[in-house]
């Protein structure tokens, strides 16, 4: 499988608020996504992690601050380099194959074997002609994931998902993610399994009520995170 044709743009979050009615669910938040490192976002729930994801790939508009990738205020041809797959996958109701290649479409491209390559590399060949929507929920999610790499994208968020799946499922989106990552996609993951965090993290961003309060090797998170609130979040002690 092929991997980004192009650099991948640093990603910067410079004083990014974000606020519904009077509540500030994030709070000013300075944030610099670089390098090829696979980056997990983790915190409790409610701590802003998955509105982090959608504020950086310009899926909601800041209340403050920006956004920008490369130097660049995030925009369509940007947010074209990148791809998100969330925790409940909307799926077309047509084929699996259909579903790759409606994506291709939109960008004027056709490539059948590029749809073959990727359904080898998820693990659904067999299930090409099947709807999409009979198929199990690890399968749809692999699918899922399949659809958001079809395009190569330079970043590729995820989140959440395998939070509803089965052991195998959730090991069968982890190698896709770490093979995707290990072929140049630079990969940013939400998740609140520690046992993934710990398998898939090369550097993790913790965050608790809208706040980032570490942004660290995943290794030194683990063995010897330097907030109280990260402390105890590891130990199971932690509420929002």
């Amino acid at each position: 499988m092929g991997s980004p044709k192009t650099p991948i743009l640093p990603g910067q979050a410079r004083g990014l608020v974000y606020e519904v009615g009077n509540r500030r669910l994030i709070d000013g938040i300075d944030l610099t996504i670089s390098g090829p490192s696979l980056t997990v976002f983790m915190g409790p729930n409610g701590a802003g992690k998955s509105l982090l994801l959608r504020l950086l790939h310009g899926l909601l508009q800041p209340s403050a601050g920006s956004v920008s990738w490369g130097g660049e205020a995030i925009s369509e041809p940007i947010r074209k380099r990148q791809a998100m797959v969330f925790q409940r996958p909307v799926l077309l109701r047509r084929s699996v194959a259909a579903n790759l290649r409606f994506v291709l479409q939109l960008r004027g491209r056709a490539e059948r074997e590029r749809i073959r390559e990727l359904l080898r590399y998820v693990g659904l060949e067999a299930q090409a002609r099947q709807p999409a929507r009979m198929l199990s929920g690890g399968e749809q999610q692999r699918l899922a994931v399949a659809r958001a790499l079809v395009l190569e994208p330079q970043v590729l968020f995820l989140d959440e998902p395998t939070a509803s799946l089965d052991p195998a499922s959730t090991a069968a989106i982890e190698g896709v993610v770490k093979s995707a990552h290990e072929r140049g996609t630079k990969v940013i993951f939400v998740t609140h399994d520690l046992g993934q965090a710990h398998r898939l993290a090369d550097e993790v961003v913790f965050l608790h009520r809208g706040q980032i309060l570490e942004q660290t090797p995943a290794a030194q998170f683990f063995d010897n995170p330097s907030s109280p609130e990260a402390r105890n979040y590891l130990a199971g002690r932690l509420i929002l």
